[in-house]
């Protein structure tokens, strides 16, 4: 569609990649893609290695496709910065092999935006233990200066073995729309994919299609004016995290428009400890914000907020989730557990 015609002509401005046209296929959604993919490509109990945490349309497409999840687990490195120790990968992928890396870069909820030498990293493994890379990058274009982009699949070599997902869904706000693509580098995952029944997947929203052809054609000024007001809005985020949740830790995101918020050192206004989804104490006092156990065993004592607000409304949720927390060295009220 013209549509897909308009993302490889905006990947090629943007970050300098230009995959080809007649390997890119066009989605209802990125989940569907990572699912038929798997489906496809997969077998029951095959290994599925990830970053985590991770996207919980992650774990559910792994699950549902029969596979078993191999969590790579984040921590937070020397430069403040969350990280993740490819080396380890290596090791755990020479324990207990694996047939598919599901990257998210950026990443998932930690906003992380990996750099050329980690991505070179990953296909190096990838390369070693001959996996297939399905490579969710739908937050590219939300990347805060002075990080950039980079597509997994314009490594050398990375493309024959990755299945890169995009939409313009994130960016532009256009989830609704039901519109993605992807380009599909194995030949032999094209071939799968040929293989179907021509109506077994649907087809895309016609108006997905023709909002996504003017995002990536006519959207640029407007995606500038949005990405500077999300940079101000994170920097915002984490100046009234920092000066209004005792207890709470924030890491400001590389990407995307989502705060991961650490709150394991937080108390409730009882003077007890959050638990495991600190989500529910902030539920009480009218805010919503993502469980971090949604997001796997990694996410215990963390929530995902979402930023791209006016500052007005930032500053209401925050204190709002304020009235949640005790001040700091508040004695616990609560008997033992």
């Amino acid at each position: 569609s013209p549509a897909a015609d308009a993302w490889v002509a905006w990947v090629g401005r943007r970050h300098g990649w230009s995959p080809p046209r007649d390997e890119v296929r066009e989605w209802s959604d990125i989940v569907q893609a990572i699912q038929t993919v798997l489906h496809l490509c997969t077998r029951p109990g095959d290994r599925v290695a990830l970053h985590a945490p991770a996207y919980p349309p992650f774990f559910a497409a792994i699950s549902a496709t029969g596979c078993e999840p191999l969590h790579l687990p984040a921590g937070m490195g020397a430069d403040g910065r969350w990280s993740w120790d490819h080396g380890a990968l290596d090791a755990a992928l020479a324990r207990t092999p694996a047939r598919v890396l599901l990257l998210c870069n950026p990443h998932n909820p930690t906003g992380r935006c990996m750099s050329r030498d980690e991505l070179a990293a990953l296909l190096a493994a990838a390369e070693r233990h001959d996996l297939l890379v399905v490579s969710d990058e739908i937050h590219a274009d939300l990347v805060h200066a002075p990080h950039r982009h980079v597509p997994f699949a314009s490594l050398p070599d990375a493309a024959a073995r990755t299945v890169t997902l995009a939409s313009a869904s994130k960016a532009f706000n256009l989830a609704g729309l039901r519109y993605a693509v992807s380009h599909v580098g194995p030949a032999w995952v094209r071939d799968r994919l040929a293989a179907l029944p021509d109506h077994l997947l649907g087809e895309p929203n016609l108006a997905g299609v023709t909002a996504a052809r003017t995002a990536w054609t006519a959207g640029a000024p407007w995606l500038a004016a949005m990405a500077a007001h999300l940079r101000e809005m994170r920097d915002l985020a984490r100046t009234l995290v920092d000066e209004r949740l005792p207890g709470v830790a924030v890491v400001p995101p590389e990407a995307t428009y989502l705060a991961w918020l650490d709150c394991r050192g937080a108390r409730g206004s009882d003077g007890a400890v959050l638990g495991d989804d600190p989500s529910v104490a902030f539920a009480r006092r009218g805010v919503a914000v993502n469980a971090g156990p949604d997001f796997g065993a990694d996410g215990a004592g963390f929530v995902r907020l979402n930023f791209a607000t006016t500052p007005d409304v930032l500053r209401r949720v925050v204190d709002a989730m304020a009235g949640a927390l005790s001040a700091p060295g508040a004695a616990s009220t609560s008997t033992s557990r």
